[in-house]
């Protein structure tokens, strides 16, 4: 799938920043894959595709392009920069993507944007949805996720129940990210390590 003639206006990429990781001992958003900051890592990658970046929650790393939007009130958790990304975003759809997982690649963002227009669209690798990489339209996916938050129903996979969702399965995933690298999940440094490993492989 080729790159689009300059950046899309009318969908908007998010990264959630996040907080303090037990699991992995730092904050993920300033560790550094191949000597780049994980979130600045991801933010790049959209401002080559979107015209409007957020980067929600959280301090983001230096040189990671966009416009900073802070986590509403709420306990943490990523549905609250779910909720902020929906809310400050202009453009009719928005792109989110956690920031642990710093490899997602163009091909994989601009093949989730292509996919037949749902209310959200999300990979969905082995069957598990992936509700922190995925694509959603703006005004029906901040009522749902505002109301889940306001009543303490806080995990993010609940939130693609709750609207028309779309799903790429193994096969489509296959063809735009046949090293299966790009969800790659940074939860523990074990899989820094394996980050670190695939960045260095690409090289």
């Amino acid at each position: 799938m080729g790159r689009p003639v300059g950046r899309l206006r009318d969908v908007a990429g998010a990264v959630l920043l996040g907080g303090s990781s037990t699991r992995m001992g730092h904050d993920k958003a300033h560790l550094a894959i191949g000597g780049v900051a994980a979130a600045t890592r991801i933010a790049c990658v959209l401002a080559e595709l979107f015209e409007d970046v957020l980067l929600v929650g959280g301090d983001p790393p230096p040189g990671a392009p966009g416009r900073k939007v802070p986590d509403p009130p709420g306990p943490p958790c990523p549905l609250r920069g779910m909720v902020a990304a929906l809310a400050a975003a202009s453009a009719e759809r928005v792109l989110i993507v956690a920031t642990d997982l710093p490899l997602v690649t163009p091909a994989l963002l601009l093949a989730i944007v292509a996919w037949p227009r749902a209310q959200a669209v999300a990979p969905r690798p082995g069957g598990v949805p992936q509700p922190l990489c995925a694509l959603y339209e703006r005004a029906p996916a901040e009522r749902a996720a505002s109301a889940r938050l306001d009543s303490g129903r806080l995990a993010a996979k609940g939130l693609l129940t709750e609207l028309e969702a779309a799903y790429l399965e193994d096969a489509d995933l296959a063809e735009v990210d046949p090293d299966g690298a790009a969800l790659v999940n940074l939860n523990t440094p074990e899989d820094l390590a394996r980050a670190e490993a695939l960045v260095a492989r690409a090289r």
